[in-house]
């Protein structure tokens, strides 16, 4: 080989990716997502304790629970979830708040507003429920109408194939990203990914926390039913709501990992850069 051969450099190529209507209710997701997890923990925070059916006074038992024990001279924070107990003093059941050590289920840090206080948690946790289901709706209704469901999101039949699957698991385990054309489209387990936000975990936080609402149950009582309780319902919607910040928290690693800027510049205004492979390692 020639001393003086250097690497071939792909064109780049400027894409379409995103469309306004998906780039904005991307970013008002992201609003509304922020404040309604941190006022929920404000909310869940009036009582640190999850429980199944009817029950939820202080002295029915709760699967999962965030207490303040005293223990000696000290207030510990401990969680329990079914018969398993841990500490978690300084973030679950016991943290600072002003320097001293206060029984709360969440750290000031995590919840809107830091100190405690539900009736304005629960103002703007409502408001912004309401702001993430009408984004929502108009979402869905654009995916239908522009098909954008069915185009960006639909997996064809051969990206269902385990053999697919489990090489696009291994990939990205390895960050080995889609480059050149296949970087045009999201990948099968994106495609698998969103499907399932969009047409079961956020429809499910939806319909739960419809079902805590006394007023929401006065118009569909069936709710109640459906899930089994109120306080069902809020445990259901707890865990859907970790299930999505889970969902976030992987996302955004995704997003750093496989080029921060590009995916940033195409989720601001639409365009993804690309770059061709050329068919030759080397030119001389």
């Amino acid at each position: 080989m020639d001393a003086t051969a250097q690497p071939v450099t792909g064109k780049r190529i400027l894409i379409r990716r995103h469309s306004l209507t998906v780039r904005l209710s991307h970013w008002l997701n992201v609003l509304c997502m922020t404040v309604l997890l941190f006022s929920g923990l404000q909310i869940f925070n009036a009582h640190p304790a999850l429980y199944w059916g009817q029950y939820g006074a202080d002295d029915d038992p709760a699967f999962i629970a965030m207490d303040a024990v005293q223990d000696g001279d000290r207030v510990k924070g401990m969680t329990r979830i079914g018969d398993v107990s841990f500490e978690t003093t300084g973030f679950l059941g016991v943290s600072n708040v002003d320097g001293e050590p206060t029984a709360r289920g969440f750290p000031a840090w995590l919840t809107l507003p830091s100190y405690q206080d539900l009736a304005t948690g629960r103002r703007w946790h409502f408001f912004f429920a309401w702001l993430f289901v009408i984004n929502g709706l108009i979402y869905i209704a654009y995916g239908f109408i522009a098909r954008h469901f069915h185009r960006d999101l639909l997996p064809k039949r051969g990206e269902l194939a385990a053999s697919h699957l489990v090489q696009e698991v291994a990939d990205h385990a390895r960050l080995r990203f889609p480059k050149g054309e296949k970087a045009r489209h999201y990948n099968a387990l994106q495609k698998l990914t969103y499907l399932l936000v969009i047409f079961l975990l956020l429809p499910l936080m939806i319909a739960t926390g419809l079902t805590m609402s006394p007023g929401f149950n006065a118009f569909a009582p069936w709710l109640l039913d459906l899930f089994g309780g109120r306080q069902s319902a809020r445990t259901l919607h707890f865990i859907t709501a970790s299930a999505l910040i889970a969902f976030v928290v992987i996302h955004i690693v995704m997003v750093l990992v496989s080029g921060v800027l590009n995916n940033m510049r195409s989720m601001i205004t639409g365009r993804y850069i690309i770059i061709e492979e050329p068919e030759g390692e080397f030119k001389p």
